[in-house]
């Protein structure tokens, strides 16, 4: 498998992309977490005021769906033009691509841990109690590794062929930002759309992460197997189409 025969090649591209995102940056890794802090002081102030939602520790409750979603929107982005954004490795030399979206994707699942990690205090800090719940949080990370790196896949693949992309998917985002219970409880969802809100595997993340970061509580165990098998299916459906179009990947770059 490629990832084993190539780790020491992956190990140093997702190095060197760790690098050029913070070393380029005047904040470094700063702006990782003052990016999501800045929006949750947003979108706190207006939700809590504007809204009158109420919701015990609505600021960590906004913060955790903020830097979960980041994930998922900062690694496909950047996992898109993996291919793309290194021709050299495409055209003169040969290794399988999926190597170069994998790094992409695992250098995202890097800075998501981080920044959960940097979280972890603030959640003591603000008052919440953790529990040892929390040892859930590396698998439902991983299972949400799985979609994030099944979309890239199929995303990078498409971007040769049709650079417009990135401008579609990221008005996808946008529109997934604000119909996913990213920021406000999902008991302010009405009761006859709550069916369709569980269809979606974000949604169930969601409640995941606050399940063990914020509540201190086991997710429901079909939560677990929902995300799985979508994430098995993500992984499925963008190997088969990245498998199809990169023949000709040296070609179009």
């Amino acid at each position: 498998m490629y990832l084993f025969e190539y780790s020491e090649l992956i190990k140093n591209l997702v190095i060197s992309d760790l690098k050029v995102k913070y070393q380029s940056s005047a904040l470094g890794f700063a702006w990782s977490m003052l990016n999501p802090l800045l929006m949750m002081l947003v979108l706190y102030l207006v939700f809590s005021n504007l809204f009158k939602i109420e919701q015990e520790h609505f600021d960590l409750y906004l913060l955790i769906g903020i830097i979960a979603w980041r994930f998922l929107a900062n690694g496909t982005m950047t996992a898109m033009t993996s291919i793309v954004g290194k021709p050299s490795l495409v055209t003169k030399i040969y290794i399988p691509r999926e190597v170069l979206t994998f790094s992409m994707a695992m250098s995202a699942f890097i800075s998501s841990i981080l920044e959960f990690a940097v979280l972890i205090p603030l959640l003591l800090i603000l008052g919440a109690s953790l529990s040892l719940a929390i040892l859930l949080f590396p698998l439902i990370h991983v299972l949400y590794f799985l979609i994030v790196y099944g979309i890239s896949l199929a995303l990078s693949s498409l971007y040769v062929y049709f650079r417009d992309l990135n401008q579609i998917w990221d008005i996808v985002l946008q529109v997934g930002f604000y119909a996913a219970p990213v920021i406000y409880p999902l008991s302010t969802v009405p009761e006859k759309y709550m069916f369709y809100y569980m269809l979606s595997p974000i949604t169930r993340l969601m409640m995941m992460y606050r399940d063990v970061l914020l509540y201190g509580t086991v997710p429901n165990i079909s939560d677990f197997i929902f995300v799985a098998g979508f994430g098995l299916i993500c992984l499925a459906f963008g190997s088969m189409m990245f498998r199809k179009l990169s023949p000709r990947f040296a070609e179009e770059v």
